[in-house]
């Protein structure tokens, strides 16, 4: 028998864990895309020495398992004098990860653009950042867009790790919960609908963003 009801009483508990994975997850997307627009920016237009950096940086994050990297972060950090929280450890792995994930899906659409418009911009006179604002990253974006989106869904999906280091996330709560009343069924049954729902609105969301963002495109 399944007693759905059993949970109502740690409501609470579940709601807590719920705003601090879409804290986190609103938090790092944005740090995550800029430092990802930054380093494909660094290794698309770079000179080869920071080229580089960035390229172990990459592929670094992307060959390890995200759980060693937060591990490094929050364990390992302390011992060179480095003090982080949960929270904090959790945000900076998170930042780290994506950034590293949208560098190459913003990278190539950077490659996308044309040369012919790179020289158009020169030719009129605009300098490297008001080619970079005006003329790449608008149409560079577009392109990649679904495709970040989707990687920043996977990393706010992946983000339940982080429960291992004490974060009060959605995960953490549903541990709590099914240690308390030993539902188990139902208690990672409620926190996976609730990821699903997350999952759905955040897509949602990006949907919105993406039509304010470049609804230039569809009206000419």
């Amino acid at each position: 028998m399944l007693y759905f009801s059993d949970l109502l009483q740690y409501s609470d508990v579940f709601l807590s864990g719920l705003k601090t994975t879409v804290e986190l997850t609103v938090l790092t997307t944005i740090l995550g895309v800029v430092l990802g627009t930054v380093c494909a920016t660094v290794r698309q237009y770079g000179n080869r020495a920071s080229q580089r950096v960035v390229s172990v940086y990459v592929e670094l994050i992307r060959n390890t398992p995200f759980i060693v990297q937060l591990f490094f972060i929050f364990f390992g950090l302390p011992a060179i004098g480095v003090m982080l929280s949960p929270w904090e450890a959790s945000m900076i792995a998170l930042t780290i990860n994506l950034g590293a994930y949208s560098t190459e899906i913003i990278r190539a659409g950077l490659a996308s653009i044309s040369k012919g418009q790179i020289e158009a911009a020169k030719v009129l006179g605009l300098n490297f950042r008001q080619t970079l604002t005006r003329v790449i990253f608008v149409p560079a974006f577009e392109k990649i867009y679904p495709a970040l989106t989707s990687q920043c869904i996977i990393v706010m999906l992946g983000s339940a790790v982080i429960s291992q280091i004490s974060v009060q996330d959605l995960t953490y709560a549903a541990n709590l919960v099914q240690s308390r009343n030993f539902r188990a069924f139902e208690s990672y049954l409620v926190t996976a609908l609730m990821y699903l729902g997350l999952s759905i609105l955040l897509r949602f969301a990006f949907n919105a963003l993406g039509k304010r963002l470049f609804a230039y495109r569809t009206s000419h």
